[in-house]
């Protein structure tokens, strides 16, 4: 009987460690606990003894990483929903996330394998299953998780965020099984073959974004899903909800895009050669997109990026110079070394400066000076207005089928005015921004871009409010193939010619070594645009990409 009753208060006291492991089995809470070290009070326990103590400060030490990171992650193990969130920085926050890891999301047998931490940050594997009525399939994903001082007492605790639990949650975002909500979609290139993010894999995003669309309306039906559905913030940055494991198929419907086969292969090479590229290509007679591509598929900066544009700007700065009938392309038009505005000095590229040209050699030069000494003759909304209503920028209104980015020009005043005529300032664009840009300039009219035709859902198409002359067309095309022929693209668009335009441009970004490098252009009928971050000069970095890609268009 003594030999029993001591078996038996010892295991009253705990889990049994083997080899410096807690091995754990609860019966009926689903949860099975493996390869986890350490131990350590609860959170209540050091709360309590910290009681009328100073607060901690200094480094963490190894010790505390380990106690906070082992106390959270078996408290998380076992389902004690309350422990784990108070082993947090926002208990508040973690507790509903980690109540629907099991209850929303329905993963059961959760078992978590912590590495070796590197600093405060602790790595660890997740292995579960998620069980939805009586369909089941494995998750298996990697974490981490930093430790921080709690700023109440100093004592160490996890640095709260939704990614620890998962690191595609965003905050704010949730895990849910369940029926997926929108059915699948088959989406289609416009040759009717099928496009897989497998062969594309740029075209991740905007077949989540097909799917977020036109799901419930293609014909599909709904499967059996563990998902991310967004929160506010995440459906702000215009991220989709994103599936994890699909435990049944649904049947999917049939969307059919505008893209071309042939072009989004080349496109996807072309970028895939660079760091942080991103090209779109489009018909000018229609608006129909052809390619969207981007070096980096975890976010879609052809559609949705909101960088600087640079020099390409000065397409729609040069349009309402030629409306105000304040230049001509061969009017002289001096581009000084500086040009002081509102208390500012601006600066050309290398200082350079063009004493006695015409405006269109400023204009194939890129010289900034040459376009920010009209500032003084202009109204603070003059290029807003342009941009709004001949090149149908900035009005949150186009819809091509997937999210994008529509622009923004606002309205500015004195140097900020002066660097938004050279696309600086507080001018946002992306490669479909620019690719449309160049687009209105070969077809005269604004068509807006679009992936799905509008056709078949009914939607109806951003328009501009007026269109350009042709006199002002006719300009436009002028300094532009001049920039192609003569200017700094024409070593990009080389034998390319005659019926062609181009235009460069280099964003500045603070606290980054070398510029933007983006590059807009059109041939026949065709039209592309591309960005290179941190790339450098567009003629080198964009402009071959663009180039290439126009080039197949005969």
């Amino acid at each position: 009987m003594g030999k029993r009753r001591r078996v038996a208060e010892r295991r009253k006291t705990g889990p049994a460690v083997l080899a410096g492991m807690i091995a754990v089995v609860l019966g009926g809470a689903g949860f099975g606990v493996y390869a986890l070290y350490g131990g350590g009070a609860s959170a209540d326990e050091r709360a309590s003894g910290a009681a009328g103590r100073a607060v901690k400060t200094g480094p963490l030490t190894a010790a505390e990483v380990r106690t906070a990171s082992t106390r959270f992650l078996t408290a998380w193990q076992q389902g004690q929903v309350t422990r784990a969130a108070a082993g947090t920085d926002d208990p508040t926050a973690a507790a509903p996330l980690l109540t629907g890891y099991t209850k929303d999301a329905h993963l059961k047998d959760v078992t978590l394998t912590p590495r070796a931490a590197t600093g405060a940050k602790v790595p660890f594997s997740v292995k579960a299953t998620v069980a939805y009525q009586n369909l089941s399939k494995p998750l298996a994903y990697d974490s981490a998780l930093t430790v921080v001082r709690r700023r109440s007492d100093g004592e160490a605790v996890v640095d709260w965020h939704a990614s620890v639990v998962h690191p595609d949650l965003g905050d704010g975002d949730t895990l849910v099984t369940g029926a997926s909500g929108t059915p699948p979609v088959t989406a289609l290139d416009r040759d009717g073959g099928k496009l897989t993010a497998a062969e594309y894999p740029s075209l991740g995003t905007v077949l989540d974004g097909l799917r977020e669309k036109y799901g419930k309306t293609a014909g599909g039906k709904a499967g059996v899903e563990l998902r991310v559905v967004r929160g506010k913030a995440s459906q702000a940055a215009k991220l989709s909800d994103k599936t994890l494991v699909e435990l049944s198929k649904g049947t999917p419907g049939t969307v059919r895009t505008t893209l071309s086969p042939t072009f989004q292969a080349a496109a996807e090479r072309r970028v895939a050669a660079k760091q942080r590229a991103s090209v779109v290509v489009l018909r000018p007679s229609t608006g129909e997109i052809l390619a969207v591509a981007n070096s980096g598929h975890g976010f879609n900066t052809a559609f949705q990026g909101s960088l600087a544009p640079g020099s390409t700007m000065k397409i729609v700065t040069s349009t309402m110079l030629f409306e105000k009938g304040l230049v001509t392309p061969d009017a002289s038009h001096p581009c000084p070394k500086k040009y002081k505005l509102s208390g500012w000095t601006f600066h050309n590229d290398a200082d350079s400066e063009i004493k006695k040209g015409s405006f269109k050699l400023s204009f194939g030069a890129s010289c900034n000076n040459a376009f920010i000494n009209f500032a003084p003759k202009l109204s603070n909304s003059d290029l807003t207005k342009e941009a709004q209503q001949v090149y149908g920028l900035g009005m949150d209104n186009w819809a091509i089928g997937v999210p994008t980015f529509d622009g923004s020009v606002p309205v500015q005043s004195g140097a900020q005015m002066g660097a938004a005529l050279i696309g600086q300032g507080g001018v946002r664009m992306n490669p479909l921004n620019m690719a449309s840009v160049a687009a209105t300039v070969d077809a005269g009219v604004f068509h807006q871009p679009y992936l799905v035709a509008p056709s078949v859902d009914g939607r109806t198409l951003a328009k501009a409010a007026r269109t350009m002359s042709s006199k002002t067309q006719g300009q436009l095309k002028e300094v532009m193939q001049y920039t192609a022929a003569y200017g700094t693209a024409a070593k990009a668009m080389a034998g390319l010619g005659p019926d062609y335009g181009a235009k460069t441009g280099s964003a500045e970004v603070d606290g980054q070594k070398k510029p933007n490098g983006w590059f807009t252009a059109y041939r026949g009928d065709l039209a592309a645009a591309g960005v290179v971050q941190a790339g450098g000069h567009g003629g080198d970095t964009a402009g071959p990409i663009v180039a290439a890609l126009l080039k197949m268009g005969g």
